[in-house]
């Protein structure tokens, strides 16, 4: 029995995330279903953490245990055979048999989208968030600066949200503009439920001039959700690495 170590890849628009969920598709689904026709197994993957339905992943990382002889080099290759063109396997390690995909996380960066131009550009349409209003960029990474290091993100993330410690640090939030692309750039140490689309929200409404950036501080201070801006379309979203 060996530990594989897995970087996946995937389009999430037409799954429901990526756990396995009954009666719905998956890419945990898809991925556990092709390993099951290449070693006859019936194996359980263990992801890094969840995405929502909609949201993206350029590396995903999961570990999984088989008794399967296939050699590392050609896993990657197999399983690509196997998975639809919307999952791509990155990369296959052996890792320690003590790994763990989800316990072992000391970081990870997720990268949030917009096409802010006047008309939608179609070959982004399924991968970031349209706003054709011109946004303040400025004013946007001045309310930026508020929410990076050690806060409670109460208000930063879903009442659907059920953990207890909502404590949690930001050690990276950039806002870059690529053309008329803008990427919101987020490294921390762990993310609530819909923590990271709520933070662009909010962002964004500051852009519009909707909020003033000097509010953030008394917004995580409140810890309410009412307090804080819109979800941000799914869409916009990649999980983007995973740092152990």
């Amino acid at each position: 029995m060996i530990r594989l170590k897995v970087t996946v890849a995937y389009d999430g628009t037409d799954y429901s995330g990526f756990q396995v969920q009954p009666d719905q598709v998956t890419v945990q689904g898809e991925i556990e279903q092709a390993l099951t026709r290449i070693t006859g197994e019936t194996l359980q993957i263990v992801g890094s953490g969840r995405t929502d339905a909609g949201v993206h992943a350029r590396g995903q990382v999961f570990h999984v245990d088989t008794a399967s002889t296939i050699p590392l080099e050609k896993w990657a290759y197999i399983l690509n055979n196997q998975l639809p063109e919307s999952i791509v396997i990155r990369q296959v390690e052996q890792a320690p048999a003590n790994f763990h995909a989800r316990f072992d996380v000391k970081q990870k960066e997720y990268r949030y989208c917009i096409d802010n131009r006047p008309v939608p550009d179609v070959f982004f349409h399924r991968y970031a968030d349209h706003i054709r209003q011109p946004l303040d960029l400025a004013k946007m990474r001045q309310a930026a600066h508020y929410l990076v290091g050690e806060h409670d993100f109460t208000s930063f993330c879903s009442a659907k949200t059920f953990v207890e410690d909502k404590v949690r640090t930001i050690y990276r939030l950039d806002i870059e503009q690529e053309g008329s692309l803008i990427w919101f750039i987020c490294r921390g140490n762990g993310f609530l439920y819909n923590m990271v689309r709520i933070i662009v929200g909010t962002l964004v409404e500051v852009g519009q001039h909707k909020r003033d950036p000097d509010t953030i501080p008394a917004v995580l201070a409140a810890c309410d959700r009412e307090r804080s801006g819109k979800t941000a379309p799914a869409k916009g979203l990649t999980m983007w690495e995973v740092i152990y």
